[in-house]
C-alpha cells in the first residue's frame, strides 16, 4: 500500500499470500505478489539487496475474513519470533551499507514491545499516520552484522 509504483523494475514485491477478494462494497482486493515467500525463509542469496523495505503484518487480534486481515494480513501467535527472524532475513539479503526500512503500526502492539526484537538500534525514524501510530525506521547494514 505504500509504493508510489509496485510495478517499477526495481522492486520485488513479495508475500506469502497470493489471493484475490471482492469487499463487501464490490471492490476488488488483490494480493499478487513477485515472489510468494515467507519473510522469515526468503529465497534470495546473502548480500542481494541495496534497499530492503520490511512492512510485516502488526495485528494478531483480527479473524480470517476481517478487511484488515485481507488487505495486511495477520501476526502468528509466534508474532515475536517471526519479527526478530524477519528483521535477521533481511539484514542477511542486505548488501554491507545497505539501508532496512522498518515499518511498523503500533494500533495494536507498542513499539516499545518490539524494540528488543531489532538487529540494532535504529539510525532515526518518523511517525506517520492517524494518531502517529505508524513508525518507520531506518538502519543501515555495517561490516560487522
Amino acid at each position: 500500500m505504500m509504493w508510489f509504483d509496485r510495478n517499477h523494475p526495481d522492486v520485488v514485491y513479495a508475500d506469502k499470500r497470493s489471493e484475490t477478494h471482492i469487499l463487501c462494497d464490490g471492490r476488488t482486493l488483490e494480493i499478487n505478489p513477485d515472489v510468494v515467500m515467507d519473510f522469515c525463509q526468503m529465497p534470495f542469496k546473502d548480500e542481494t539487496f541495496n534497499l530492503v523495505v520490511f512492512d510485516p503484518p502488526h495485528l494478531s487480534k483480527l479473524g480470517q475474513n476481517a478487511y484488515m486481515a485481507k488487505k495486511y494480513g495477520v501476526l502468528s501467535y509466534h508474532w515475536r519470533d517471526d519479527i526478530r527472524d524477519g528483521l535477521a532475513e533481511c539484514m542477511r539479503v542486505l548488501k554491507t551499507d545497505g539501508v532496512l526500512i522498518f515499518k511498523w503500526n503500533q494500533s495494536e502492539i507498542r513499539v516499545h514491545q518490539i524494540m528488543d526484537l531489532l538487529p540494532a538500534k535504529p539510525l532515526f525514524g518518523h511517525t506517520s499516520g492517524k494518531g502517529g501510530l505508524t513508525i518507520w525506521m531506518t538502519f543501515m547494514k555495517g561490516d560487522a552484522a
